[in-house]
């Protein structure tokens, strides 16, 4: 079965470009001019990746991924932005996206991100698992909560996955490419500090309660889940 992708965005020319070079790559493409009739086609045709414009009208991308994430759904999200400043990204993987795209943009490279979330939605469904334990943190990842010394911790899309990541590899280096491949499904190559937004985020949820600190950073090589300060 060919994957589904699902544009949603309001202009026309960026829809007919997109349609284009998607359908040329074997997928099966399905369209949306605006926010409302997106999160409907979200759940009339279960999409493997969602392409997401954020400027639109009356219901812009940041609204319909909070929705769809308070919705409870997992679809992996592009964001397409005009917006290059970091607060924007940041807010955009903040509410659930799982990457995104600056315009204007090459379509080779939004194809290779769309593999990229493809394969990574592959991995997690091939490599299932109900809980992870490291210390007093227990993940579960059906019911995607985290508590720590049986308090709930209230974690974003991406600190869930990026916890997970790091709870998978118990005191193993991950360098910051490894992690940003893993996470983001591609490499920022040094020119975004969301990573290191993310981990001061993480770091802050999970000690918020006087837990020890558990993502140790090794200077130079990366970041490392283990119990010693």
């Amino acid at each position: 079965m060919r994957p589904n992708i699902l544009i949603i965005d309001d202009d026309e020319k960026i829809i007919s470009m997109l349609r284009r070079g998607l359908a040329f790559e074997g997928y099966d493409v399905k369209t949306a001019s605006n926010g409302a009739d997106g999160l409907r086609a979200v759940l009339n045709s279960d999409p493997d990746v969602v392409v997401l414009d954020v400027m639109m009208p009356q219901v812009d991308g940041f609204e319909v991924c909070r929705r769809l994430r308070e919705g409870g759904s997992t679809v992996p999200v592009l964001m397409l932005t005009a917006k290059d400043e970091v607060e924007h990204r940041v807010k955009g993987l903040d509410l659930g996206a799982d990457d995104y795209l600056v315009k204007p943009f090459a379509l080779e490279e939004l194809l290779a991100r769309v593999r990229a979330l493809l394969r990574r939605k592959s991995e997690q469904i091939g490599g299932s698992e109900q809980a992870v334990v490291y210390e007093d943190v227990v993940l579960d990842v059906d019911s995607r909560e985290v508590t720590r010394g049986g308090k709930r911790l209230e974690l974003t899309a991406k600190e869930f996955e990026l916890l997970h990541l790091f709870m998978q590899n118990p005191k193993r280096v991950l360098s910051r490419d490894l992690i940003m491949d893993k996470i983001w499904g591609y490499d920022y190559s040094g020119e975004s500090n969301v990573l290191e937004v993310y981990i001061a985020m993480l770091r802050q949820k999970t000690e918020e309660h006087g837990g020890k600190r558990l993502i140790q950073t090794i200077r130079g090589a990366g970041y490392i889940l283990r119990g010693d300060n």
